[in-house]
């Protein structure tokens, strides 16, 4: 029997157990959009804005570690999309989009809402489709499942074209896919395996430094129990938060421009650096001639193409960082070497961090948002999903919260997308109904994407969102005061929205927050709150800055350091 491409593209998302899409109708995929009205096993999530639901695809991935999916129109919906589908791509995470697209036969005349999706999405998707027959659609879908959850993730785009999804074929769905030209090596060379083996043993000052890698493949527990092991800190990237457990003794938290001192530290005096599931991006290395200059590298990645992308590499092994951490932990126990739980390294490490923790103005009486965010670790106890922004929020929720478990901390690491940590907190709260879900917003940043409030509130999420309200663009500003003689250019948001009138005209719960003995009422009420989001304003210093730091083209142990810095002067509309 013969059935529509529309109902064969639903079809399929049964067939890979989906629950949720989010999305956007429009004209060209009103089939598909009228086949979900009696679809009872598949939820369609309605955003408010085709980037919000792309972004709440990625939230629902990197939460669930599942394949998010998304609906759009062709057209401005489908271009809506760009800058979501550029952020999965960066950061690794799957995802598959599927476009409407004018009919075939209109394709390349200009016609209404027409936009050639598959040429601009081509740099930023890890594999896109125009899919021409609906014959071909059952086949399409399974390649595009199976490309952006296999190897390394990312985002895949279908483009359907009216006349497709209007069709009629019959349903057969495939039960493998063999692409010839695709297949990611799982298992590492065994000689390289034992070579890591080698390199570790003759190391007295290694280093491991874990990435979003780790996570995407599920492989925190091994990381562990490397670490573990051979008792050796680990420091890791942005991405790489909660794939190695914060609170543990041997985490240095994260490294790179805002990374700690003690990592960076660390990094620039190991004999040994152990790359796992990372590409070594400019953020982590600084000046990648003198990073790690004391060092032998060992990078392991599935990526062939990330390998030796950035810097200088000595051992290379391509594999799944699950399977490789696993050969190597079994090498290293057949070989049945010892390491001490103590030495001289770890001493030094240790006394680094003892030298210069974090730290931040604690007896101030305006709020500081570094106060912000460990109330809100001290309060959750660490088990939370925390979302942010990007800028000097972000940075804050990384230093200052201790993530022990994968898949707990989702931010926009690669592209640093401003509206992000919102949307993603809603995709977050669908994929995990039972946790407290946080963004932690900057008042800039939670503007970009402020419209699904009222998805929020429609589906009664209990999201609940911290602005760090400094009335600034605060990195932006922060980069102005340091390095452009506090010449403040377009980055003063002073006059902005009441952010408690604005939760409460879509139907959410605003809280505020202007002195530092208010803010614990604030979040504690907050998270009594289960049937709709809240937006807390928190009243922060706007000459709050983000330490440790280093300047751009230096070397990541050439950090500022809080007390390198007076204060700002008086700004004219500031306190």
């Amino acid at each position: 029997m013969k059935i529509s491409g529309a109902k064969i593209l639903l079809e399929c998302l049964k067939k890979e157990k989906v629950k949720h899409i989010f999305g956007y109708p429009g004209g060209v995929v009103l089939n598909i959009f009228d086949e979900l009205y009696d679809e009872k096993s598949l939820e369609l999530i309605l955003t408010r804005h085709e980037q919000g639901a792309i972004h709440s695809a990625d939230g629902y991935a990197r939460a669930s570690g599942k394949v998010g999916v998304a609906i759009v129109t062709s057209g401005p919906g489908a271009t809506n999309t760009v800058t979501g589908i550029a952020t999965a791509s960066m950061d690794s995470i799957p995802m598959v989009i599927f476009s409407g697209q004018v009919p075939t036969m209109l394709i390349g005349n200009d016609a209404f809402q027409e936009a050639d999706i598959v040429g601009i999405t081509r740099p930023c998707t890890k594999h896109n489709y125009l899919v021409k027959d609906v014959k071909d659609l059952a086949q399409t879908i399974k390649e595009a499942f199976h490309i952006a959850s296999t190897g390394r993730p990312g985002p895949v785009l279908i483009d359907l074209p009216r006349d497709v999804s209007a069709g009629m074929a019959e349903f057969e769905y495939p039960k493998e896919v063999n692409i010839r030209s695709y297949n990611p090596t799982y298992h590492g060379n065994k000689w390289m395996t034992k070579k890591v083996t080698q390199m570790i043993a003759e190391a007295e000052r290694p280093v491991i430094m874990a990435g979003g890698g780790v996570i995407l493949s599920e492989a925190a527990k091994e990381l562990t129990q490397f670490a573990k092991l051979i008792n050796a800190p680990v420091t890791t990237t942005l991405m790489g938060l909660g794939g190695f457990p914060g609170s543990d003794d041997l985490a240095l938290g994260m490294l790179g421009m805002h990374g700690t001192y003690f990592a960076n530290k660390a990094v620039q005096n190991a004999d040994l650096l152990i790359g796992i599931g990372v590409r070594f991006d400019d953020r982590v290395t600084g000046r990648t001639a003198d990073f790690a200059p004391k060092a032998k590298i060992i990078q392991i990645d599935i990526d062939p193409t990330s390998i030796r992308k950035n810097v200088r590499v000595d051992l290379p092994v391509v594999g799944d960082i699950k399977h490789v951490l696993k050969d190597v932990i079994k090498s290293i126990k057949e070989q049945k070497l010892k390491f001490a739980k103590s030495s001289p390294w770890l001493t030094q490490v240790n006394e680094w961090k003892t030298e210069h923790p974090l730290s931040y103005k604690k007896d101030s009486d305006i709020i500081q948002p570094e106060f912000v965010v460990e109330k809100i670790y001290e309060l959750t106890k660490g088990d939370a999903i925390i979302c942010t922004e990007v800028g000097q929020n972000q940075m804050w929720s990384a230093q200052f919260y201790k993530y022990d478990k994968p898949r707990q901390w989702l931010s926009s690491g690669g592209l640093g997308t401003m509206g992000y940590g919102f949307p993603a907190a809603i995709g977050a709260q669908f994929a995990c109904p039972d946790k407290l879900v946080i963004d932690i917003a900057g008042d800039g940043s939670i503007q970009m994407n402020i419209q699904e409030l009222a998805t929020a509130v429609l589906n009664k999420l209990p999201v609940k969102v911290a602005i760090l309200n400094n009335g600034f663009l605060g990195m932006v500003r922060q980069w102005q005061e340091l390095f452009f003689k506090e010449r403040y250019s377009h980055t003063d948001l002073d006059g902005g929205p009441d952010f408690v009138k604005v939760a409460e005209a879509y139907g959410a719960v605003g809280l505020r927050a202007t002195k530092p003995s208010e803010v614990e009422a604030v979040l504690k009420e907050s998270f009594k709150i289960k049937d709709r989001p809240v937006f807390m304003d928190f009243a922060c210093d706007w000459r709050a800055k983000v330490f440790p730091m280093v300047p751009a083209g230096a070397a990541i142990d050439e950090m500022i350091l809080a007390e390198h810095v007076s204060e700002p002067k008086k700004h004219k509309n500031r306190k």
